[in-house]
Order: structure tokens, then C-alpha cells, then sequence
């Protein structure tokens, strides 16, 4: 068994917690530590586990980071908190010897962009470590890219056109709120569309392209195109793709308020001063909206998150649909989140144990495509994250 540390008290760190908590032969000890304490305590008083202590961190305080690491000494940390702490948190592992894991990928806090170049340059330093990184283990990168590389495995000889399609069809009951962070959260569905298409990137714009797709057990939605990060490293570790794309299902009252938070400036991330001070509009945006964390309560509904592929097969042209419908009810009488935080934390637990217990190893950054996607399979489906394959499908797209 091995010691391992939670970084983030949110909505992912709880259920990240309860998930490693259930693996008592797994994890011998656990530290969930946040910038505040009393989250963590709370979180722990729920899970009632004594293997659970907490502390408060500062995770952009490298040095407090390197010292309480080093004091609990565990096996690897679990980065659940903010993307703008990635690369403070990555080179804290790499100071005290520990192996890194996160759901996100870097992005600047000043800029709203996201790419994995940042992270992939540490490739060298945790080699010369011998530490493993794991980068975008989560569902939507993470399991996304595991249900890609399971299809590559086991259906198809070249994967040629991949289209991940997120619907979140379930029902919080406010006029407008986000399932994450509300900063991420924005920056991510405003800024300019991409996909990939004969070798290149594509831009359009924000949510310009629509499509009404049908999810499992919940009937047709209407899903645009937006950019997503597993999108770059999937065209990179499976170059038989020729086109990459990513949807996300947005109602026409969501799109609506976001539309109008834009047009009077509250999505900006510059600075602006106010009454002799200095503050972010998106920043305040964020303590006025509902906390997500606090959304499960009165959520009914499902997510389902999946990948629609078509490729060749024995020679063969041949489609596949891999996906996972998450219950928000379930969720939350589970682990007291709503499901886009359980669809996040559960990946994220499998993705420790299969380091922890050595089923995937390495030394240097990894994506999750990167390593066996069979034994991270088997354990969504004990974990509570069952999948569906139907192949040789119309996929729609």
C-alpha cells in the first residue's frame, strides 16, 4: 500500500478522496490539503476514514509545497486544484522526489489558453528523477483518451476520424451556473473553436458550428464545436487521424446569459480597478455565481461522454461509439458532488492506482493513451463508471 497526497478540496478533490478512501488496499494513507483547511476537514468528517489527515497549502508557494510533501511523504501527489498551478505543482514533485498526476492541462492565469507544451518540456527533468508525470486524467481529457486508444486496440488497424461529443443533459435547477470552476470554466467554452483536419489545426469561431446529436437514453441535443486539450496530444500519439473534432452540448439559456456576461465584460480576464482597487471581472464573476460544488443537491439528469470513431478495419471501413452516461443522483447519493465532479474524480483515482500499484510505469510526461488502456477500463466499470461499445453504427458526424 502507498501513501498519497490530494491537492484541490472542490468538488474533483471530494470525490478523488471518497474513491481513494474505498481503496483500502491501495492506499495505506491519504492528505487532502487545500488553501483552506476547513474544506478538507469537511470533506474528511463525510468520508469518516482515520487514514485521512489534512492541511493548508498554498499550491503557487513552491517551497511550502516541497516541505509539506516531504513531511507526509507519499508516492505521488494528485493535482486537483487550479490549471494555472500545474507547473508549480510539477516542479515541487521533482524537488521532493514524487511522481505528479492532474486532469488539466496548463494555462496561464493571464491568458486564456490551453496546450500541453508547457508541460511536455518537463519530459527531461522527470526522467533524470526517474518520477512519472501523468498528464489530463480526468474524463474529458482522460477517459476520453482511454476509450480512444481501447478502440485503436481492439477494433480498428487505423483510427481516421474521431469526434468526442460531451453532453451534460442534466438539470441544476438555477438560471445559470457551471459544473467547474466558473473562471475555467468560461475561458474554456468562449475562446475560439479548433479541430484538426489533414495535418493542420483548423480556428473558427466560438460555437459556430452546431450539430443536433442523439446521446444514449437521452435523445437529440444540440452540440457545437469547441476546442478541447486531448485533441493535440491524440493527433499526436495516433497519427492516423485525419480529422480530430470535440462537441459540447449547450442549451440555448446557457448560451444565452453566456452571451450577455461577454457583452458587458464580465469574461474578461484583464485587470480593471474599481473604487481604487485592482480586480479580475471573470474573478468576481466566479463569487457571484453558485459554487459548483454546491449544485449536486437538486441536480437530476445524466452526462454521456464518449468517442465516435471510424476507421479501417481488415481492410474494412467500420465505426465505433465507446461512452460512459454518468447519473447526477447517483453521484451525489454517493459522494455528496453532482456528476461532472464524480466523471472527473473517479478517473483520477484509477489513474493513482495504476501507478501506485506499477500496472502503468514510466519515467518522463505521459498522456493517458500513452499505456494500456485495458486494465483502466476494467476498473470504470468497478468503479462506477460502466461503459457501452456499439460498433459499425451511423455516428451521426
Amino acid at each position: 500500500m502507498k501513501k498519497v497526497m490530494i491537492i484541490g478540496a472542490g468538488g474533483v478533490g471530494r470525490v478523488v478522496a471518497y474513491k481513494c478512501a474505498e481503496q483500502k488496499d491501495v492506499f495505506s494513507e491519504i492528505l487532502l490539503a487545500s488553501r483552506t483547511k476547513a474544506k478538507c476537514d469537511e470533506i474528511k468528517e463525510a468520508i469518516g476514514d482515520d487514514r485521512i489527515t489534512t492541511a493548508a497549502i498554498d499550491a503557487m508557494d513552491k517551497d511550502a509545497l516541497v516541505s509539506l510533501i516531504r513531511k507526509f511523504n507519499p508516492e505521488m501527489v494528485i493535482h486537483v486544484a487550479l490549471p494555472y498551478q500545474d507547473l508549480v505543482i510539477m516542479e515541487a514533485c521533482l524537488e521532493a522526489g514524487v511522481h505528479y498526476l492532474d486532469t488539466a492541462n496548463y494555462e496561464p492565469e493571464d491568458e486564456a489558453k490551453f496546450e500541453y507544451k508547457w508541460q511536455w518540456a518537463y519530459n527531461e527533468q522527470f526522467k533524470q528523477k526517474n518520477l512519472m508525470a501523468l498528464l489530463g486524467c480526468g474524463f474529458d481529457p482522460g477517459v476520453t483518451s482511454i476509450f480512444t486508444a481501447y478502440a485503436d486496440k481492439h477494433y480498428f488497424d487505423e483510427i481516421h476520424y474521431l469526434d468526442i461529443v460531451d453532453c451534460n443533459a442534466g438539470d441544476h435547477g438555477h438560471p445559470f451556473a457551471t459544473n467547474f470552476n466558473p473562471e475555467i470554466n468560461i475561458r474554456e467554452v468562449t475562446q475560439k473553436g479548433k479541430y484538426w483536419e489533414n495535418g493542420q489545426w483548423v480556428e473558427t469561431e466560438p460555437h459556430q458550428f452546431m450539430k443536433k446529436l442523439n446521446y444514449p437514453e437521452i435523445g437529440p441535443k444540440n452540440s457545437y464545436l469547441i476546442y478541447h486539450e486531448e485533441l493535440e496530444s491524440l493527433v499526436k500519439n495516433f497519427p492516423t487521424i485525419k480529422r480530430a473534432r470535440f462537441w459540447m452540448t449547450f442549451s440555448d439559456e446557457y448560451l444565452t446569459h453566456l452571451r450577455v456576461i461577454q457583452n458587458i465584460g464580465m469574461a474578461n480576464i484583464e485587470p480593471i480597478t474599481y473604487e481604487g482597487r485592482q480586480i479580475v471581472p471573470i474573478q468576481f464573476l466566479k463569487a457571484v455565481l453558485p459554487d459548483p460544488k454546491s449544485l449536486g443537491t437538486n441536480y437530476k439528469g445524466w452526462t454521456s461522454i464518449g468517442c465516435r470513431i471510424r476507421g479501417i478495419k481488415d481492410g474494412k471501413e467500420r465505426t465505433c461509439y465507446i461512452y460512459n452516461n454518468c447519473s447526477h443522483e447517483k453521484a451525489f447519493e454517493e459522494t455528496g458532488t453532482q456528476g461532472v465532479s464524480y466523471t472527473t474524480g473517479v478517473p483520477a483515482m484509477i489513474g493513482a492506482k495504476m501507478m501506485v500499484t506499477g500496472k502503468w510505469n514510466g519515467e518522463g510526461v505521459f498522456n493517458v493513451e500513452n499505456f494500456d488502456p485495458d486494465p483502466f477500463m476494467e476498473e470504470l466499470n468497478s468503479c462506477g463508471l460502466p461503459w457501452e461499445v456499439k460498433l459499425d453504427i451511423d455516428l451521426e458526424l
